[in-house]
């Protein structure tokens, strides 16, 4: 006779014994998630994750979080099973790691539009001035990094498209592409307001895989964007992978800096980055680091230069549409 204890625990097997049930274990073992979240993260619809989350709260391997409008689901801290079956499950797992890295994206997406800055601003906020950052001797800088006359540039994490609207008039073609739409449609109204749309263009896109074919910019930006991601070296890799052979990548970030509560109020993943690090990033992506710059100010900002070398790199496969 099977015992209740013996039930309960094959139960709890049944619910996590499917793949979809095993990725959302890894995800709410590491926080509380909303089904909205959840969708954007794993791409499946409301109905589908709704029945798996059901099933999953039904084994007692999640619980359910009520907050206002929303539910949100985590997994119980007397849930010790489901530790024990992540535990099995490898870090380095594609899937689950891409998980990681879109749930992060998406927390780092909405504590910017949620900051009182961007209220407060609207079209005219970006993360420069909330940190109070010499916009001007930045924009300069980079300027000054490139050519008069620079192809086809693409703007990874355009933003509200700033970038885009500054290296207009030297880039043949701009592309800028980010994850939140509300950032987009900001950066389609200002494109749009300075009659910069003929060849500015914005479209949704997720840094570590651009829906873009290779060896397709002659210059790639990366500006402010780094420290939100949760893999930098995968980033760096897409953002060469798009690069043709002797491309510029121009990465634009904070150096390594104590404001540990920039981590916590702005949802930076990383407090700045020294030159060694991202010369190791830049390296195995098959790029040639170029002397970088420093740009002082409340937080001392780099700016990295690097050339695209003309060897394969492995990348990240494209997404189809």
């Amino acid at each position: 006779m099977i015992s209740s204890a013996m039930d309960e625990l094959l139960a709890q097997l049944r619910a996590a014994a499917e793949p979809t049930r095993l990725r959302l274990l890894a995800l709410c073992a590491r926080g509380a998630f909303c089904v909205s979240d959840l969708c954007a993260v794993l791409g499946q619809s409301q109905p589908r994750l709704s029945r798996h989350l059901k099933l999953l709260v039904e084994a007692g391997l999640l619980e359910r979080l009520p907050e206002g409008a929303n539910v949100y689901f985590q997994v119980p801290a007397a849930a010790g099973l489901v530790h024990q079956l992540l535990a099995r499950l490898p870090e380095e797992d594609p899937l689950l790691a891409a998980d990681r890295r879109q749930a992060a994206r998406l927390a780092a997406e909405r504590a910017r539009i949620a900051s009182d800055a961007f209220r407060r601003h609207g079209a005219d906020w970006d993360e420069m001035r909330a940190l109070g950052l010499p916009a001007e001797a930045i924009e300069a800088a980079l300027l000054d990094a490139l050519p008069e006359r620079i192809g086809r540039v693409l703007d990874i994490g355009t933003g509200t498209g700033r970038l885009l609207e500054l290296l207009a008039p030297r880039a043949g073609a701009a592309l800028g592409v980010d994850a939140s739409r509300d950032m987009l449609a900001l950066a389609r109204a200002r494109l749009a307001e300075r009659g910069l749309g003929a060849h500015c263009a914005v479209r949704q896109a997720d840094m570590y895989r651009l829906p873009l074919p290779d060896a397709g910019f002659d210059l790639a930006t990366m500006q402010m964007v780094l420290h939100y991601a949760e893999d930098p070296a995968a980033a760096l890799a897409e953002a060469a992978r798009v690069l043709r052979p002797d491309g510029l990548l121009l990465i634009l970030d904070l150096a390594p800096h104590g404001r540990a509560e920039l981590l916590d109020r702005h949802a930076h993943r990383w407090p700045g980055f020294d030159d060694a690090g991202i010369a190791g990033w830049l390296g195995p992506a098959g790029c040639a680091p170029l002397p970088p710059v420093t740009i002082p100010g409340p937080l001392a900002v780099r700016l990295w230069p690097a050339r695209r070398l003309a060897v394969p790199v492995a990348a990240l496969p494209a997404l189809t549409f």
